[in-house]
Protein backbone atom coordinates (compact mmCIF):
# COMPACT_ATOMS: atom_id res chain seq x y z
CA UNK A 1 0.00 0.00 0.00
CA UNK A 2 1.40 3.37 -1.03
CA UNK A 3 1.98 5.71 1.88
CA UNK A 4 1.02 9.38 1.76
CA UNK A 5 3.88 11.85 1.17
CA UNK A 6 5.49 13.25 4.30
CA UNK A 7 4.54 16.93 4.56
CA UNK A 8 7.53 19.20 4.09
CA UNK A 9 8.19 22.90 4.40
CA UNK A 10 9.00 24.08 0.89
CA UNK A 11 10.16 27.39 -0.52
CA UNK A 12 9.16 27.93 -4.16
CA UNK A 13 10.78 30.28 -6.67
CA UNK A 14 8.98 31.16 -9.89
CA UNK A 15 5.59 30.18 -8.52
CA UNK A 16 3.66 32.82 -10.48
CA UNK A 17 4.42 31.45 -13.95
CA UNK A 18 2.10 28.96 -15.61
CA UNK A 19 4.24 25.95 -14.69
CA UNK A 20 5.06 27.48 -11.33
CA UNK A 21 1.40 27.87 -10.38
CA UNK A 22 0.68 24.30 -11.44
CA UNK A 23 3.62 23.10 -9.34
CA UNK A 24 2.46 25.05 -6.29
CA UNK A 25 -1.00 23.54 -6.74
CA UNK A 26 0.53 20.04 -6.85
CA UNK A 27 2.61 20.68 -3.73
CA UNK A 28 -0.33 22.08 -1.77
CA UNK A 29 -2.46 19.09 -2.83
CA UNK A 30 0.18 16.85 -1.24
CA UNK A 31 -0.24 18.75 2.05
CA UNK A 32 3.16 20.40 1.98
CA UNK A 33 3.66 23.75 3.74
CA UNK A 34 4.40 25.92 0.72
CA UNK A 35 5.85 29.43 0.77
CA UNK A 36 6.21 31.26 -2.57
CA UNK A 37 8.59 34.13 -3.17
CA UNK A 38 7.07 36.83 -5.39
CA UNK A 39 8.85 39.84 -6.83
CA UNK A 40 8.11 43.11 -5.02
CA UNK A 41 5.32 45.13 -6.61
CA UNK A 42 3.36 42.15 -7.94
CA UNK A 43 -0.23 43.07 -7.05
CA UNK A 44 -1.98 39.75 -7.73
CA UNK A 45 0.34 36.74 -7.78
CA UNK A 46 -2.57 34.46 -8.68
CA UNK A 47 -1.24 31.64 -6.53
CA UNK A 48 -3.39 28.65 -5.51
CA UNK A 49 -5.18 28.77 -2.17
CA UNK A 50 -3.15 27.30 0.65
CA UNK A 51 0.20 28.72 -0.43
CA UNK A 52 1.96 31.42 1.55
CA UNK A 53 3.29 34.51 -0.23
CA UNK A 54 6.38 36.57 0.55
CA UNK A 55 7.67 39.48 -1.49
CA UNK A 56 11.42 39.37 -2.05
CA UNK A 57 13.93 40.32 -4.73
CA UNK A 58 15.75 37.12 -5.68
CA UNK A 59 18.50 39.13 -7.38
CA UNK A 60 19.29 40.85 -4.05
CA UNK A 61 20.95 38.63 -1.44
CA UNK A 62 19.89 40.87 1.42
CA UNK A 63 16.24 40.96 0.35
CA UNK A 64 16.21 37.22 -0.32
CA UNK A 65 17.46 36.44 3.18
CA UNK A 66 15.52 39.15 5.02
CA UNK A 67 12.19 39.08 3.17
CA UNK A 68 12.21 35.58 1.75
CA UNK A 69 13.83 33.05 4.05
CA UNK A 70 13.44 35.28 7.14
CA UNK A 71 15.90 33.19 9.12
CA UNK A 72 13.48 30.25 9.08
CA UNK A 73 14.14 26.60 8.22
CA UNK A 74 12.93 24.82 5.09
CA UNK A 75 13.13 21.20 4.03
CA UNK A 76 13.30 21.82 0.30
CA UNK A 77 13.64 24.46 -2.37
CA UNK A 78 11.68 24.05 -5.61
CA UNK A 79 12.54 26.44 -8.42
CA UNK A 80 10.51 27.04 -11.57
CA UNK A 81 12.23 30.40 -11.97
CA UNK A 82 13.57 31.34 -15.41
CA UNK A 83 14.57 34.48 -17.26
CA UNK A 84 11.75 36.08 -19.22
CA UNK A 85 13.53 36.70 -22.51
CA UNK A 86 16.70 34.62 -22.48
CA UNK A 87 18.72 37.73 -23.39
CA UNK A 88 22.25 37.55 -21.92
CA UNK A 89 21.89 40.09 -19.11
CA UNK A 90 18.50 38.73 -18.06
CA UNK A 91 19.68 35.12 -18.33
CA UNK A 92 22.74 35.52 -16.14
CA UNK A 93 20.86 37.64 -13.60
CA UNK A 94 18.03 35.13 -13.16
CA UNK A 95 19.04 31.70 -14.48
CA UNK A 96 22.38 31.88 -12.71
CA UNK A 97 22.91 34.70 -10.19
CA UNK A 98 19.48 34.63 -8.54
CA UNK A 99 19.70 30.86 -8.20
CA UNK A 100 23.16 31.08 -6.69
CA UNK A 101 21.75 33.55 -4.14
CA UNK A 102 18.93 31.13 -3.34
CA UNK A 103 21.34 28.22 -3.02
CA UNK A 104 23.48 30.14 -0.53
CA UNK A 105 20.42 31.10 1.50
CA UNK A 106 19.19 27.50 1.34
CA UNK A 107 22.34 26.30 3.10
CA UNK A 108 21.63 28.63 6.00
CA UNK A 109 17.98 27.53 6.08
CA UNK A 110 18.91 23.85 6.33
CA UNK A 111 17.43 22.91 2.96
CA UNK A 112 18.17 19.25 2.25
CA UNK A 113 16.86 18.94 -1.30
CA UNK A 114 16.68 21.31 -4.27
CA UNK A 115 14.37 20.51 -7.18
CA UNK A 116 15.32 22.62 -10.20
CA UNK A 117 13.28 23.06 -13.35
CA UNK A 118 15.83 23.44 -16.14
CA UNK A 119 15.42 22.78 -19.89
CA UNK A 120 16.35 19.96 -22.25
CA UNK A 121 17.94 22.39 -24.68
CA UNK A 122 20.95 22.90 -22.40
CA UNK A 123 22.38 19.60 -23.65
CA UNK A 124 23.43 21.48 -26.81
CA UNK A 125 24.29 24.95 -25.49
CA UNK A 126 24.61 27.67 -28.12
CA UNK A 127 22.77 30.51 -26.37
CA UNK A 128 23.42 32.73 -23.36
CA UNK A 129 20.53 31.44 -21.27
CA UNK A 130 21.63 27.83 -21.83
CA UNK A 131 25.15 28.59 -20.58
CA UNK A 132 23.70 30.42 -17.57
CA UNK A 133 21.47 27.46 -16.71
CA UNK A 134 24.33 25.00 -17.08
CA UNK A 135 26.59 27.13 -14.87
CA UNK A 136 24.04 27.01 -12.07
CA UNK A 137 23.37 23.30 -12.59
CA UNK A 138 27.10 22.73 -12.04
CA UNK A 139 27.05 24.87 -8.88
CA UNK A 140 24.06 22.95 -7.56
CA UNK A 141 25.66 19.54 -8.22
CA UNK A 142 28.84 20.69 -6.47
CA UNK A 143 26.99 22.19 -3.49
CA UNK A 144 26.68 18.99 -1.46
CA UNK A 145 22.90 19.49 -1.14
CA UNK A 146 20.74 16.75 -2.62
CA UNK A 147 19.40 17.85 -5.98
CA UNK A 148 17.02 16.85 -8.74
CA UNK A 149 17.47 18.66 -12.05
CA UNK A 150 14.49 18.22 -14.35
CA UNK A 151 14.93 19.02 -18.04
CA UNK A 152 11.53 19.00 -19.77
CA UNK A 153 10.88 19.07 -23.48
CA UNK A 154 8.58 21.59 -25.16
CA UNK A 155 5.71 23.17 -23.24
CA UNK A 156 2.16 23.34 -24.58
CA UNK A 157 2.11 27.14 -24.39
CA UNK A 158 5.18 27.34 -26.62
CA UNK A 159 3.45 25.30 -29.32
CA UNK A 160 0.05 26.98 -29.24
CA UNK A 161 0.76 30.35 -30.83
CA UNK A 162 -0.73 29.42 -34.19
CA UNK A 163 -4.08 28.11 -33.02
CA UNK A 164 -5.77 31.48 -33.42
CA UNK A 165 -4.17 32.33 -36.77
CA UNK A 166 -5.23 28.98 -38.22
CA UNK A 167 -8.72 29.46 -36.81
CA UNK A 168 -8.81 32.78 -38.71
CA UNK A 169 -8.11 30.95 -41.97
CA UNK A 170 -4.38 31.54 -42.24
CA UNK A 171 -1.83 28.82 -43.07
CA UNK A 172 0.29 27.08 -40.44
CA UNK A 173 3.87 28.38 -40.54
CA UNK A 174 6.73 25.89 -40.51
CA UNK A 175 10.47 26.25 -40.97
CA UNK A 176 11.88 24.28 -43.87
CA UNK A 177 9.67 21.30 -44.66
CA UNK A 178 8.18 21.26 -41.16
CA UNK A 179 10.08 18.10 -40.25
CA UNK A 180 13.38 19.63 -39.14
CA UNK A 181 12.58 19.10 -35.47
CA UNK A 182 10.46 16.99 -33.15
CA UNK A 183 9.50 17.05 -29.48
CA UNK A 184 7.44 15.29 -26.84
CA UNK A 185 5.48 18.23 -25.41
CA UNK A 186 4.39 18.09 -21.78
CA UNK A 187 1.48 19.86 -20.06
CA UNK A 188 1.88 22.15 -17.08
CA UNK A 189 -0.13 19.77 -14.90
CA UNK A 190 1.82 16.65 -15.84
CA UNK A 191 5.16 18.42 -15.38
CA UNK A 192 4.02 19.86 -12.04
CA UNK A 193 3.09 16.40 -10.77
CA UNK A 194 6.48 15.09 -11.87
CA UNK A 195 8.30 17.90 -10.05
CA UNK A 196 6.28 17.40 -6.87
CA UNK A 197 6.92 13.66 -6.94
CA UNK A 198 10.67 14.31 -7.10
CA UNK A 199 10.51 15.21 -3.41
CA UNK A 200 9.32 11.68 -2.56
CA UNK A 201 11.12 9.41 -5.01
CA UNK A 202 14.66 8.49 -3.84
CA UNK A 203 15.45 7.27 -7.36
CA UNK A 204 15.19 10.86 -8.58
CA UNK A 205 17.68 12.29 -6.11
CA UNK A 206 21.04 13.52 -7.31
CA UNK A 207 20.10 12.98 -10.93
CA UNK A 208 19.58 15.03 -14.08
CA UNK A 209 16.27 13.91 -15.55
CA UNK A 210 15.02 14.67 -19.07
CA UNK A 211 11.26 14.28 -19.35
CA UNK A 212 8.59 14.60 -22.02
CA UNK A 213 4.87 14.14 -22.28
CA UNK A 214 2.93 11.07 -23.42
CA UNK A 215 2.90 9.65 -26.93
CA UNK A 216 5.26 9.70 -29.87
CA UNK A 217 7.51 12.61 -30.76
CA UNK A 218 5.77 15.06 -33.10
CA UNK A 219 7.09 17.44 -35.75
CA UNK A 220 5.76 20.96 -36.41
CA UNK A 221 4.10 19.65 -39.57
CA UNK A 222 2.29 16.99 -37.52
CA UNK A 223 1.19 19.71 -35.09
CA UNK A 224 -0.28 21.72 -37.95
CA UNK A 225 -1.99 18.72 -39.52
CA UNK A 226 -3.64 17.82 -36.22
CA UNK A 227 -4.77 21.41 -35.68
CA UNK A 228 -6.44 21.56 -39.10
CA UNK A 229 -8.09 18.19 -38.46
CA UNK A 230 -9.53 19.45 -35.16
CA UNK A 231 -10.93 22.47 -37.01
CA UNK A 232 -12.32 20.27 -39.78
CA UNK A 233 -10.24 21.98 -42.48
CA UNK A 234 -7.81 20.95 -45.17
CA UNK A 235 -4.18 21.50 -44.10
CA UNK A 236 -2.45 24.63 -45.43
CA UNK A 237 1.20 25.31 -44.71
CA UNK A 238 3.52 28.21 -45.40
CA UNK A 239 7.18 27.25 -45.46
CA UNK A 240 9.65 29.74 -43.98
CA UNK A 241 13.31 29.25 -45.01
CA UNK A 242 15.75 29.04 -42.12
CA UNK A 243 18.01 31.30 -44.14
CA UNK A 244 15.57 34.14 -43.50
CA UNK A 245 16.37 33.91 -39.78
CA UNK A 246 20.08 33.79 -40.58
CA UNK A 247 19.77 37.02 -42.53
CA UNK A 248 17.89 38.73 -39.70
CA UNK A 249 20.48 37.57 -37.18
CA UNK A 250 23.36 38.83 -39.33
CA UNK A 251 21.84 42.29 -39.78
CA UNK A 252 20.86 42.67 -36.11
CA UNK A 253 24.26 41.44 -34.95
CA UNK A 254 26.02 43.98 -37.14
CA UNK A 255 23.82 46.86 -36.04
CA UNK A 256 23.95 45.62 -32.45
CA UNK A 257 27.64 46.45 -32.23
CA UNK A 258 26.62 50.04 -31.72
CA UNK A 259 23.07 49.70 -30.44
CA UNK A 260 22.63 47.45 -27.37
CA UNK A 261 18.88 47.11 -27.93
CA UNK A 262 19.50 45.59 -31.37
CA UNK A 263 22.13 43.25 -29.93
CA UNK A 264 19.45 41.95 -27.57
CA UNK A 265 17.09 41.46 -30.50
CA UNK A 266 19.79 39.51 -32.30
CA UNK A 267 19.98 37.12 -29.35
CA UNK A 268 16.21 36.69 -29.42
CA UNK A 269 16.46 35.87 -33.13
CA UNK A 270 19.15 33.29 -32.33
CA UNK A 271 16.78 31.75 -29.80
CA UNK A 272 14.09 31.58 -32.46
CA UNK A 273 16.47 29.92 -34.90
CA UNK A 274 17.58 27.41 -32.28
CA UNK A 275 14.04 26.23 -31.63
CA UNK A 276 13.35 26.19 -35.36
CA UNK A 277 16.24 23.82 -36.07
CA UNK A 278 16.91 21.78 -32.90
CA UNK A 279 14.68 19.01 -31.55
CA UNK A 280 13.60 19.05 -27.91
CA UNK A 281 14.55 15.43 -27.33
CA UNK A 282 17.40 13.59 -25.62
CA UNK A 283 20.64 14.12 -27.53
CA UNK A 284 22.79 11.03 -28.08
CA UNK A 285 26.32 12.22 -27.24
CA UNK A 286 27.85 9.44 -29.35
CA UNK A 287 25.98 10.06 -32.60
CA UNK A 288 25.05 13.72 -32.04
CA UNK A 289 21.48 12.87 -33.02
CA UNK A 290 18.26 13.43 -31.12
CA UNK A 291 16.66 10.22 -29.87
CA UNK A 292 12.90 10.12 -29.36
CA UNK A 293 13.03 6.59 -27.94
CA UNK A 294 15.53 7.66 -25.28
CA UNK A 295 13.33 10.59 -24.21
CA UNK A 296 11.22 9.47 -21.22
CA UNK A 297 7.48 10.18 -21.20
CA UNK A 298 5.11 10.94 -18.36
CA UNK A 299 1.57 12.16 -17.80
CA UNK A 300 -1.65 11.74 -19.74
CA UNK A 301 -2.55 14.99 -21.54
CA UNK A 302 -1.35 15.35 -25.12
CA UNK A 303 -0.75 18.55 -27.06
CA UNK A 304 -3.69 17.71 -29.28
CA UNK A 305 -5.94 17.33 -26.22
CA UNK A 306 -4.86 20.86 -25.33
CA UNK A 307 -5.50 22.16 -28.85
CA UNK A 308 -9.04 20.80 -28.58
CA UNK A 309 -9.54 22.68 -25.30
CA UNK A 310 -8.27 25.91 -26.88
CA UNK A 311 -10.58 25.53 -29.87
CA UNK A 312 -13.58 24.94 -27.59
CA UNK A 313 -12.64 27.96 -25.48
CA UNK A 314 -12.04 25.80 -22.40
CA UNK A 315 -8.42 26.90 -22.03
CA UNK A 316 -6.42 30.05 -22.70
CA UNK A 317 -2.84 29.84 -23.92
CA UNK A 318 -0.55 31.97 -21.76
CA UNK A 319 2.42 32.56 -24.00
CA UNK A 320 5.70 33.96 -22.77
CA UNK A 321 8.50 36.04 -24.23
CA UNK A 322 10.01 33.09 -26.08
CA UNK A 323 7.15 32.86 -28.58
CA UNK A 324 8.42 32.47 -32.15
CA UNK A 325 5.09 33.09 -33.95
Amino acid sequence: MKTAPRPRRILVLGGTGTIGRATVRALVARDHDVVCLVRPGASDPGLPAGAGVRFADVTDRVSLARDGFRGEGFDALVSCLASRTGAPRDAWAIDHDAHVNALEASRVAGVGHVVLLSAICVQKPLLAFQHAKLAFEAALVASGIDYTIVRPTAFFKSLSGQVERVRRGKPFLVFGDGRLTACKPISDGDLAAYLADCLEDPERRNRVLPIGGPGEAITPRAQGAALFALLGREPRFRHVPVGLLDGIIAVLSLLGRGVPALAAKAELARIGRYYATESMLVLDPTTGRYDADATPSTGSQTLFDYYALLIRGEAVAERGDHAVF
